[in-house]
């Protein structure tokens, strides 16, 4: 039986990469990669620097190509489309496992447990029954908290729950009284659509990146800045990754 790392990296600074991370990275002999695309070429440039700094031992890259993902009209089949989307994906990853051997890994960005396929994915491989393998994951540094800590906040208020979501669950459900919201995967700027002047934000793109960019402020003064800046940002990289908490003030 094989071993199969899947360890969580951090946000992007290649300092918040865990001691544990580091010692399963120089173990690994294969590194299994879902490619994103020439726009995020980046993102493989940060990962490369993150090996660099952090093993010397000789690995291989295996790419694996992203299937595409089914464009949903209005509200659509969102958990059907989801679904396909990680089937074809690991139907991907089971024919790499298959072609190669050693030790693989697989680099998560953040956190493996939070808004990321990759543990659903390997999931399903493993109930295919073809491949076998001994997995061991590793936990890293979440978005969130890179953003609590370049905003130097906590991430809730005295003694109220914090609630983490999508941007497509916030037009859907708002900002609950007496609860902070995170919120993650937000390609449409939501908050612009939550009502109450009593809203405080704090945001930020690219966060542990050369680029990182933070804005904070009452939320109908500063929304349409992250609205523009955040546009700027998309057009001039062709991708963009950001994070924000909202929160009742009184």
């Amino acid at each position: 039986m094989r071993q199969l790392y899947v360890i969580g990296i951090g946000a992007g600074d290649p300092a918040q990469v865990t001691v544990q991370a580091i010692e399963a990275l120089r173990r690994v002999d294969v590194f299994f990669v879902i490619g994103k695309g020439d726009a995020k070429q980046e993102l493989v440039e940060v990962r490369t620097a993150i090996l660099a700094a952090h093993t010397d031992r000789p690995y291989r890259m295996r790419e694996i190509p992203d299937p595409p993902r089914e464009r949903m009209v209005g509200d659509g089949d969102y958990r059907g489309v989801v679904e396909d989307w990680h089937e074809r994906r690991a139907a991907l990853l089971e024919e790499a496992f298959a072609e190669t051997d050693g030790v693989g890994g697989i680099l998560v960005w953040g956190d493996p447990s939070l808004y990321d396929s990759t543990l659903r994915m390997v999931r399903r491989v493993a109930e295919r029954g073809a491949q076998r393998f001994d997995l061991e994951v590793i936990p890293g540094v979440t978005s969130a908290q890179a953003l609590a800590a370049r905003h130097r906040i906590v991430l809730h208020d005295i003694g109220e729950p914090v609630h983490i979501t999508t941007g497509r669950r916030l037009r859907e459900k708002g900002v609950a009284p007496g609860e902070s919201t995170l919120v993650m995967l937000d390609g449409e700027c939501s908050f612009t659509t939550v009502p109450g002047d009593d809203l405080h934000i704090w945001w930020g793109a690219y966060l542990g990146m050369p680029d990182e960019t933070l804005i904070e402020g009452p939320l109908r003064s500063v929304e349409d800045r992250i609205t523009h800046r955040r546009k700027e940002l998309r057009d001039a990289k062709g991708w963009i990754m950001d994070i924000y908490l909202l929160r009742r003030v009184d």
